[in-house]
């Protein structure tokens, strides 16, 4: 996980979100136990609430359980809801923009393949 925090969103948020990422990237698989409060609120120079509270959001959001006396752990089937809504956040929010740019810029599909091909996937 990245150290820098983002000054216009509060720190938990970006906490929650760094976590829904290691989902989606396979960092942490269903079953998967999220690391420990207090190693993330060490590793990160933060205050141990603020990590609970970004947990308490994602088990709010059903995408992680808490297990009594073992600590939080992702839930089955997270990573395709997840996927679903990222999917159609991107497709509503930002694909739009993308869109318009590359009609403003005059971009054909060919250039927009060929300048990709070039990057390592």
């Amino acid at each position: 996980m990245d150290q820098e925090w983002n000054a216009s969103q509060p720190i938990y948020r970006q906490l929650r979100d760094r976590v829904i990422a290691m989902i989606l990237d396979g960092v942490l698989q269903e079953g998967d136990p999220l690391p420990s409060v207090r190693n993330v609120a060490a590793e990160y120079r933060v205050n141990p609430l603020t990590v609970l509270k970004a947990y308490q959001q994602l088990v709010d959001e059903r995408f992680v359980e808490k297990r009594r006396g073992l600590g939080m752990f992702v839930n089955a089937g997270t990573r395709a809801l997840l996927l679903k809504a990222e999917r159609e956040r991107f497709l509503t929010e930002q694909w739009p923009a993308i869109r318009e740019t590359i009609d403003r810029l005059g971009l054909a599909t060919s250039d927009l393949l060929s300048s990709g091909a070039t990057k390592e996937h």
